[in-house]
């Protein structure tokens, strides 16, 4: 089995932030993703977009300091770093859908290995569809990146061979980040960029329970 830890919420926003370009401009999706915008290696300018209307958002404010009129599309408070706009959510959507995004980062409940993308709904009776932007993101972006849990509550891994949720959008998934290891989606299937320290790659392949090429 091996002795591993997985990686906390925040250090897998870190690792996200390490593999985002300099001089990208990146949307972070509502829940996890948003602590990308935390993380941003110091010296690199990394240009964030909020599909509510915002571009050159900043970190989390410190507690205390929270402006409740400049939010992100969670609801969550923001802030605004130097040259920083906002303006109407149809030019925001203008962009998403305009490929003027050079990454977007995405929550999902499920992909597949060669990177189809179901994020919005689980298609249980009485689930509250959640589609947001997320069809925009997934096929407007030039990248699109999934952060999540490897497994479910129940142990089950969220990549799969077919998504058997509805779908948001297909093949658009190019890099999946992990709380226990980092892929890339090819149409070959799946490539493991990482992993956690003291998981060998047998127990890894067991958990996710498709094929991966090391």
């Amino acid at each position: 089995m091996g002795s591993y830890q997985k990686r906390s919420k925040n250090e897998l926003a870190r690792r996200v932030a390490q593999d985002i370009p300099d001089g990208s401009y990146v949307n972070l999706g509502i829940g996890q993703p948003t602590l990308v915008a935390n993380h941003i290696p110091g010296g690199r300018e990394v240009i964030l977009h909020s599909e509510n209307g915002i571009l050159g958002m900043g970190p989390a404010p410190a507690a205390g300091s929270e402006d409740y009129d400049l939010i992100n599309a969670g609801k969550q408070p923001v802030t605004l770093l130097p040259g920083g706009a906002f303006f109407h959510h149809a030019d925001s959507f203008a962009m998403m859908r305009g490929g003027h995004l050079d990454v977007c980062v995405l929550g999902a409940f499920q992909v597949s290995t060669t990177g189809d993308l179901a994020n919005w709904s689980t298609g249980e009776p009485g689930a509250i569809p959640a589609v947001g932007g997320a069809m925009d993101l997934a096929v407007g972006a030039k990248q699109t990146w999934v952060m999540m849990d490897l497994l479910t509550k129940q142990g089950a891994s969220k990549i799969v061979a077919q998504c058997s949720y509805p779908l948001t959008a297909i093949g658009c998934v190019k890099r999946i980040y992990t709380d226990l290891a980092t892929f890339e989606c090819t149409p070959q299937g799946l490539r493991l960029i990482d992993r956690v320290d003291g998981l060998p790659f047998d127990e890894l392949q067991r958990l996710v329970g498709q094929p991966v090429a090391p």
